[in-house]
């Protein structure tokens, strides 16, 4: 399967997923949804963010490819509310 092709299923995927709930967890930023997040959504929010900032810190040339697929992400997800 092609990078494309990921990217049209993976952008095609609903918010009510399992996937796409861990999405929308791991990339939130809104204060007031943070303090009714679950101990078990802020462990994996935290988690997901000490590893990417490990792997961003390493390669410049994957921090603007997870920037452009987080926007995507935000776009599908609705992840600026």
């Amino acid at each position: 399967m092609s990078w494309g092709e990921f990217s049209v299923l993976l952008a095609g995927l609903m918010p009510e997923t399992p996937l796409g709930q861990v999405i929308s967890t791991r990339s939130e930023t809104d204060k007031e949804m943070l303090k009714h997040f679950t101990k078990d959504q802020h462990r994996i929010r935290r988690a997901w963010q000490s590893r990417r900032a490990g792997e961003l810190a390493a390669d410049p040339a994957r921090a603007a490819m997870t920037k452009s697929f987080q926007e995507m992400c935000k776009a599908t997800f609705g992840g600026g509310r």
